[in-house]
């Protein structure tokens, strides 16, 4: 018999910590992203327009898995859409159910979730892997509950698979690339003109958890003095919408030994670095910087230097995010597709407009691009 528990406020969540804590290890794709801490940091900064909606399946007694699901109201052109979707908001490339049995998870969530009182006006499940892992088995849940739903391609992610040796990596690039890496890294760090950084601490149960940060307060200096500072999309470290999660987040994946952070000095001063986490690994990079007054090459220098520091310690992947920025193009060794899948109640008006204003943008922009 299945059974699920149903919590909606993130304190009463917390009494699930233990056991999302022994069924996250068996997570596919599992990331920082995918842990309670993460959850729990998140929405004490950014949940507070949101309603927490996180469905725990047993079966036969037994805890099965977990899916972390929240209500947030989007604005589309036709009105403010009440959309279902996983909390993730952006903030990683992966998301889905916590534990080690997505399928069996994600269809006892979605026939509980056709079975109760709807307060949602439509039901979008982003940042989904491909068929091979969550992709194929999400929609097909939702099918067999009777949730005809819609998938199609949502980002697209730049990946290095991370080789035995730098070598290796560098020889599946062009050869002006492999030139031009080679004389990255010899202008900076072949005279000892740069000082590279990693922090990757042992978990705080290992002894460590040092959230270094006097390094992080490098990253801040960077993130000052880059691009970045003018930007009011909260795309850096310092915005003042996200200074308080990002900090927060830091000494959670310090403390769970997640935290993956890079620093580039010249003479001593901060001039680059690359801030992510870590799961047995597998490297999620978040944001990047350099100081605005020095060569555009100190980025692609941190870059490279962070690659070849995974290939030495034997990371199986860095993911650099979604995007088409050129110096993710040039480093990644293949691209990762996530989708988003769709479900629009028939008698719900609002996620039908989004639906057929979606279809007609298709299919009006792809006319236009056959006439051209």
């Amino acid at each position: 018999m299945v059974d699920i528990v149903e919590v909606n406020d993130i304190e009463e969540l917390g009494q699930y910590r233990m056991l999302w804590n022994s069924l996250f290890p068996g997570t596919p794709n599992a990331t920082f992203f995918n842990t309670f801490d993460w959850l729990d940091t998140y929405w004490r900064h950014f949940g507070h327009d949101q309603k927490l909606r996180v469905l725990i399946v047993y079966s036969g007694g037994e805890p099965l898995g977990i899916l972390p699901l929240c209500i947030r109201k989007e604005q589309y052109r036709v009105s403010n859409v009440r959309v279902l979707t996983y909390p993730l908001d952006n903030w990683s490339t992966w998301y889905g159910p916590i534990g080690p049995n997505p399928s069996a998870t994600m269809l006892a969530a979605m026939q509980h979730l056709r079975q109760t009182p709807r307060d949602w006006d439509m039901m979008e499940l982003r940042w989904v892997a491909d068929d091979n892992s969550h992709g194929g088995k999400s929609a097909r849940a939702m099918r067999v509950a009777g949730m005809f739903s819609d998938k199609e391609e949502y980002q697209s992610t730049s990946i290095v698979d991370v080789p035995a040796s730098f070598d290796k990596y560098l020889a599946g690039k062009s050869h002006s690339l492999r030139r031009a890496f080679r004389k990255t890294i010899r202008d900076y760090f072949v005279d000892g003109q740069a000082e590279y950084i990693r922090h990757r601490p042992l978990p705080a149960t290992h002894g460590d958890g040092d959230p270094r940060w006097d390094l992080y307060a490098d990253c801040e200096i960077i993130a000052h003095s880059s691009w970045q500072s003018q930007s009011d999309s909260g795309n850096t470290i310092t915005h003042d919408r996200v200074r308080d999660y990002f900090r927060a987040a830091h000494e959670v994946a310090a403390r769970l030994g997640m935290l993956d952070l890079h620093v580039l000095k010249l003479d001593g001063k901060p001039a680059a670095y690359l801030y992510g986490y870590h799961y047995r690994g597998n490297v999620t990079a978040i944001r990047t910087g350099f100081d605005g007054s020095n060569n555009t090459g100190i980025g692609n220098a941190l870059t490279l230097q962070a690659i070849q520091d995974s290939c030495s310690r034997g990371d199986p992947t860095i993911d650099f995010g979604p995007g088409e920025r050129e110096h993710k193009r040039r480093v990644r060794t293949r691209t990762a597709t996530t989708y988003r899948i769709t479900y629009t109640p028939l008698d719900s008006w609002r996620s039908q407009a989004v639906r057929f204003s979606r279809w007609a943008k298709r299919r009006f922009s792809g006319a236009e691009a056959a006439a051209s």
